[in-house]
């Protein structure tokens, strides 16, 4: 069994698009619009039509069984609009993935984005989480440390302001992948600086905090291999030592993990040499930021799959791990006999 943690419905029919456009013609009308939910007529068929020629194929042709299926991450922007604005979006997104998972229950299980909004609460976040969970199914949620769209303005994962989702999400026995959306500051490029660059600043957060203290329980998943996180894993144990800290693996290790959206031998190899493989979840992100085949392998580059196959050191046991155990283990409502 090869479960992928992280897949993104990229490729949603244009009638979603087609909304999101709406949305934002009203706001450029009135920025204080308040929007209402409306339709989004997408058919089965359309629906089929839309994952039978890419995730599905994919995950055919490269080997994977079950994918952790959520809408797509640079659509999120929660940057956009008003509370009114994010929760209708979400709503729908979230709805089409439901319906997805419905016809195709074994390829894809439904994990949701939440509709943040700079500056307001989490209430509405805290309500579609259990709608998502009770309802429909999902295990677990994409959570946006930055909905700002790369200005910083909302308080550090360490912050209180963010510990009734916590508490929810502890209640659910869901976790969190924490996920940034598409970037409105021109200083980022959305997935070759900003995801990183958010991977990187989430670990620092928690790092320094006492969320995984208070919430010994509460799992989090640092995508895109852990930004720059496992290529300077000194500098945070250096960082760790010099606050007084616990070292990393008492710190955190229990409840934060990262998964192998690295699209190089190289890069995958030394996540897997650096992080505990309890810490490690399969995922391959496919049909997402990086779409093209690498001329110097001849392979897509988001074929993660190749580089755990393709590394030395690791055993069979340590593989089928990070191919599915740890992943079912951190997505514990995930049930394969159902």
């Amino acid at each position: 069994m090869i479960i992928d943690c992280h897949g993104h419905y990229t490729t949603a029919p244009s009638e979603l698009g087609d909304y999101r456009d709406q949305q934002k013609a009203d706001l450029a009308r009135d920025p204080a619009f308040c929007h209402q939910k409306g339709q989004v007529n997408i058919s089965d068929d359309q629906l089929r039509e839309s994952v039978e020629g890419a995730q599905l194929k994919l995950q055919r042709e490269r080997g994977s069984d079950l994918t952790v299926f959520s809408p797509r991450a640079s659509w999120m922007g929660h940057d956009l609009g008003n509370e009114s604005t994010s929760r209708f979006w979400t709503e729908h997104c979230n709805e089409l993935i439901h319906r997805i998972t419905q016809l195709y229950p074994e390829n894809f299980i439904g994990g949701c984005q939440l509709p943040q909004t700079p500056g307001a609460g989490l209430e509405n976040s805290i309500k579609e989480l259990e709608r998502c969970v009770n309802e429909f199914g999902f295990v677990g949620c994409n959570l946006n440390l930055d909905p700002s769209g790369g200005h910083w303005t909302s308080p550090p994962l360490g912050d209180r302001y963010w510990y009734p989702l916590y508490e929810k999400m502890c209640e659910l026995d869901v976790p969190a992948m924490i996920h940034v959306s598409g970037c409105c500051n021109p200083a980022f490029h959305t997935t070759g600086s900003y995801y990183l660059s958010a991977d990187t600043v989430a670990f620092m957060q928690l790092m320094v905090s006492t969320v995984c203290q208070d919430f010994p329980e509460i799992k989090f998943i640092i995508p895109h291999g852990g930004g720059a996180v496992p290529y300077h894993w000194g500098r945070f144990r250096g960082l760790a030592d010099m606050m007084k800290l616990p070292n990393l693996n008492e710190l955190l290790m229990r409840n934060v993990y990262f998964d192998t959206c690295v699209y190089h031998q190289p890069g995958i190899d030394l996540l897997l040499d650096v992080i505990p493989v309890k810490n490690i979840l399969f995922a391959s992100e496919m049909v997402g930021a990086v779409r093209g085949i690498d001329p110097e392998t001849g392979f897509h580059f988001d074929d993660t799959k190749r580089y755990i196959d393709g590394n030395t050191a690791l055993s069979q046991e340590d593989k089928q791990a990070i191919f599915s155990e740890n992943t079912l283990r951190v997505f514990s409502r995930i049930n394969l006999n159902k």
